[in-house]
């Protein structure tokens, strides 16, 4: 558990110590031992307790003070980490500061930055109730039957992108999606104010990681994993007819615009001996027109993965204009043969296929709003 201090300007950071002991500080651990391994860092602070256990977050100006770290049974990355379960333990919260390179062009955290935290912040839920470390959220069983969790659908809407130095506060949980697989939701928020600045949804379902086969997932399985999950459905996005539930038609040649021999990086392989989901967000974009990068910023995307792509595959990266007004002329590469006039909420179609056969490894749907600098 986490023992949160906070400032008027909230500060936490991924690598924190696990306890800030400070001379003039108001925060406490109950339980020190004179014996607890200290280092020395140079912080004087003025601290609020938020009632957790664990990590104290704080702020202040230059003195010396220790930094004790009390053996808990935990290991080193779970005493630092600035998460924990919440008291229901049936959601998982935790906070993040946006580091310099994680943000793009417009000093804004980008996309997959997001997506990253999504998938980290869901992996360490899983870490946190004892799923399995060697793999994404593997259950017992699933490790004996050598299966795998792999992203069928993510959906994300951001209302506001984090600054470079922003804390965002991440909450996710995890619930029955049908018979064949499993539903993660999260909620994001800006830590200093408590806005909610963003949700996200996606869903899951088991491949075999020899046969690379889709299987159904079993009671054992089932029980293994739902007794962390809420006992009624709690959705990111209950509103009737959402943008999260809309199906994406298959984008056709040809397409307006276009990206085409893209390789995959040895760096874009995870530990699931695929192409990482994330990867598919900037593939995605990487055939959106310059026009529609330079004016407007991404508000939502969903993506349906269709296909695995693996480290010797060359993928094609399509995209047209949802609304055919907004896109008269064709673009190679991202580039517009002529200046476009666009409306204040664009939406596109997104392609992503095997160079070599042409088969569909994904599809998408993007909405831009326009850029305020």
């Amino acid at each position: 558990m986490l023992r949160s201090c906070a400032t008027g300007s909230p500060l936490a950071v991924r690598d924190a110590p696990a306890v800030f002991g400070v001379g003039s500080s108001q925060c406490r651990r109950r339980g020190w031992s004179s014996a607890a391994p200290m280092r020395w860092v140079h912080s004087s602070l003025r601290c609020s307790l938020s009632g957790h256990d664990g990590v104290g977050i704080c702020s202040g100006s230059l003195s010396m003070a220790p930094v004790v770290v009390r053996d808990s049974g935990k290991g080193l990355s779970e005493r630092l980490r600035l998460g924990s379960l919440e008291e229901d333990g049936l959601s998982y919260k935790e906070s993040f500061i946006v580091r310099c390179y994680e943000v793009g062009i417009n000093k804004t955290a980008t996309v997959e930055t997001i997506a990253n935290l999504l998938q980290e912040v869901g992996c360490n839920h899983a870490q946190s109730v004892g799923f399995s470390t060697d793999g994404f959220a593997t259950t017992t069983t699933m490790r004996k039957l050598r299966l795998i969790w792999v992203t069928s659908r993510m959906h994300i809407e951001i209302y506001k992108y984090p600054a470079w130095g922003d804390v965002v506060e991440i909450e996710t949980w995890c619930q029955e999606a049908g018979r064949i697989g499993t539903r993660r939701d999260w909620i994001l928020k800006d830590l200093a104010t408590g806005s909610v600045i963003g949700r996200a949804t996606s869903n899951w379902v088991m491949m075999n990681q020899d046969s690379r086969k889709l299987q159904r997932v079993s009671d054992e399985v089932r029980e293994e994993y739902l007794v962390f999950c809420p006992r009624t459905p709690r959705l990111a996005f209950p509103e009737e007819n959402n943008d999260s539930l809309k199906k994406i038609p298959k984008l056709e040649d040809p397409a307006d615009c276009s990206q085409l021999g893209l390789v995959p990086r040895r760096a874009d392989l995870d530990m699931n001996q695929h192409v990482n989901n994330v990867t598919y967000i900037g593939w995605v974009l990487e055939s959106m027109p310059q026009e529609i990068i330079d004016t407007h910023e991404l508000q939502t995307i969903t993506l349906d993965y269709r296909r695995e792509c693996q480290h010797n595959d060359m993928v094609d990266s399509l995209t047209i204009a949802e609304s055919k007004e907004n896109l008269q002329e064709r673009c190679t590469n991202g580039l517009p043969s002529k200046k476009q006039q666009w409306n204040d909420y664009p939406q596109f179609l997104h392609l992503l296929r095997l160079s070599s056969t042409g088969l569909e490894i994904n599809r998408g749907r993007t909405i831009w709003r326009k850029l305020i600098r």
